[in-house]
This record gives structure tokens, C-alpha cells and sequence, in this order.
């Protein structure tokens, strides 16, 4: 039986547009998937000597001024993003009789859990304006964890009224960019949207430091804030 003369002319036909098809679907892809990244170095002021633990830093208060020691930042970008598709939890541990960590950045919307790890009482608070609670005293066993939702962006101290000596810094921030420098003043923004937006830079209670930067899609902008 002779087949018909046509259908050879139409795989032949659809091979071209099924590659076509899949070399569009590809270039889209690669589109949707190019991010831009931002890095740079923020001034930081002079700390007081003393030795360096990594990622451990101690809050520290004069003036009136919160700040972190070693001198640190929180570098962060300011623009319009879409809302979080679900509420992040993470924790700042209480352990040997300290925060873990002391400084902590975190988007509008998380709760932040404070599990005890020490085999003695806590009782952590704030009487920040941003986010003011108060936990009362609780164990290593307590459940579940006791915790709070950060709803407003702004600076929040936290305290155990127990042990005087701790301290920490929760910085609730309306992006979802953000990261803390190391010692060294150095950061790293990755898998950011492409488009005009401000870099800010947390050093302390008083000072933020801030540069508009124009990103573009995979692309690496050097941006230094001082």
C-alpha cells in the first residue's frame, strides 16, 4: 500500500517549529533566570580593640547609640517588592547565657523563635517602639517556642531581664535583600531584580549610609557606600 505523499512534508514541517518552540521556551527561561548582583565595600567606623570571634559581635550602647563590636553592617536593598508568598521563620537562640545571634536581620513578617539552650531561666523582652513584648520566664523544655511576629520595619533591642549582660539587635527590614558585612566592610547582593532601587547600609542606631544603584540583569555592579 503506497502512503500518502504528504505526510513526510508535515514532520518535516514540524521539526523546524518544535525547535523553534523549544529554542523560545529556552531564551525565555534564560530571561526569567538572569539576576543582578551588587557588592561592594561600606566604611565602617573604628571599633574598640578587642579580640574578634567569628560572626560573634557585641552590642554595645554609648550615647545612646546602638551599635554592634566589632563594627559590622547590614547592607540592604530599598525598592517595591512583591509580598512573601509565605511568612519565614527563623530563630535567635539563647546559649550560653548569650543571643545567637546578637545581630539579625530579618523581612517584614517573620517570626523570630527564642529557644532556650541553657539550663537556667530567660526572659527576653523589648520596649522598643518598633516591636515592644515581653516573653516572661521560661526553660529549655518550654513549647512551643516561644517567639513573636515582626510586623513593622525599624530597630528593635533585645534584652533578657534575667541576665542584664545580654543583648542583641533585630533589624526588621521591608525588603527581602539584605546581609550582613563582614569585619572587613565587605558585601554580596545576589539573585536581585534588575531595575533602579536604593542601597542602604545599617552601621549603628544613628547612622545609615545609602546610594541609588541601577541594576541590570546578569550583570555585577560595584557599589561602594561610605
Amino acid at each position: 500500500m503506497k502512503l500518502p505523499t504528504s505526510l513526510p512534508r508535515a514532520r518535516t514541517l514540524r521539526l523546524p517549529l518544535l525547535a523553534a518552540i523549544v529554542l523560545a521556551s529556552t531564551a525565555t527561561n534564560h530571561a526569567q533566570n538572569a539576576t543582578a548582583v551588587v557588592e561592594g565595600t561600606v566604611a565602617l567606623p573604628a571599633g574598640r580593640n578587642a579580640p574578634v570571634v567569628s560572626q560573634r559581635y557585641e552590642i554595645v550602647s554609648r550615647g545612646g547609640v546602638v551599635a554592634p563590636n566589632p563594627p559590622v553592617a547590614i547592607v540592604y536593598l530599598e525598592g517595591e517588592f512583591a509580598p512573601a508568598k509565605e511568612a519565614a521563620v527563623t530563630q535567635m537562640q539563647q546559649r550560653d547565657l548569650d543571643f545567637e545571634p546578637r545581630l539579625l536581620a530579618i523581612r517584614t513578617g517573620t517570626r523570630v523563635e527564642f529557644p532556650n539552650l541553657d539550663d537556667v531561666y530567660h526572659n527576653v523582652f523589648s520596649y522598643s517602639p518598633t516591636k515592644r513584648f515581653d516573653l516572661g520566664r521560661f526553660r529549655a523544655d518550654e513549647t512551643p517556642v516561644p517567639g513573636q511576629v515582626f510586623e513593622r520595619p525599624g530597630l528593635v533591642t533585645i534584652r533578657c531581664d534575667i541576665h542584664d549582660h545580654m543583648r542583641a539587635v533585630i533589624l526588621v527590614l521591608d525588603t527581602p535583600y539584605f546581609v550582613v558585612t563582614g569585619t572587613d566592610g565587605r558585601f554580596r547582593l545576589e539573585g536581585l531584580p534588575a531595575g533602579r532601587y536604593l542601597l542602604k547600609a545599617w552601621i549603628d542606631s544613628r547612622t545609615t549610609l545609602e546610594r541609588e544603584v541601577i541594576l541590570e540583569s546578569g550583570a555585577t555592579l560595584q557599589a561602594d557606600l561610605r
